[in-house]
Parts: structure tokens; C-alpha cells; sequence
């Protein structure tokens, strides 16, 4: 197994989860993303439970970098657990 960089996995994960929730904050500022959940709901056979509340710039700004630096500790941790588990060469 080929080791990699904790914190270029962390960085990854991390702009991969602000880059989700940015898209969801857009769907809830376009009015689209009730719609969407309830579509989502409906394909597992659930009644929809939530409703979508009206957007905020300013909780929509605190989900995004919130879930970038819980994407970035996470991608990290995962890349030092690898790195341990990683089977060394000879070379090593």
C-alpha cells in the first residue's frame, strides 16, 4: 500500500464537504432544496419529516466552513491511520 499526505487527503475531504453543503445552501437560497428533500424522503418510501427554513448568509457561511474543518480533521486522521497501517518495503 502506497502512503499518502494526511493533510493533502484532510484538504481534499474537507473542500469536497464545503463544496457539498455550499450546494445545498444554494439550493435553500433558490427556494429548490424542500423540494428536494422531500424527493429524496420519498425514494427511501419516508413521509417527509423536515421543512426547510428560509436561507441565512450567515448559518449558511458557518455549514460550510463547520463541515470543511470536521471534512479536513477527518480526511487527516483517516491519512495518519493509513500511513500506520500502510505495509512497508524493504526500502523504508
Amino acid at each position: 500500500m502506497n502512503r499518502i499526505r494526511p493533510h493533502s487527503l484532510g484538504l481534499a475531504f474537507g473542500i469536497f464537504l464545503a463544496l457539498w453543503h455550499a450546494f445545498w445552501s444554494v439550493l435553500v437560497w433558490l427556494g429548490a432544496a424542500q423540494w428536494l428533500l422531500d424527493f429524496i424522503f420519498r425514494l427511501h418510501m419516508i413521509t417527509p419529516p423536515y421543512k426547510v427554513e428560509a436561507f441565512s448568509f450567515g448559518t449558511a457561511i458557518a455549514l460550510v466552513l463547520i463541515t470543511a474543518s470536521i471534512g479536513y480533521v477527518t480526511g487527516f486522521v483517516i491519512g495518519v491511520i493509513w500511513n500506520r497501517c500502510a505495509v512497508r518495503t524493504a526500502n523504508d
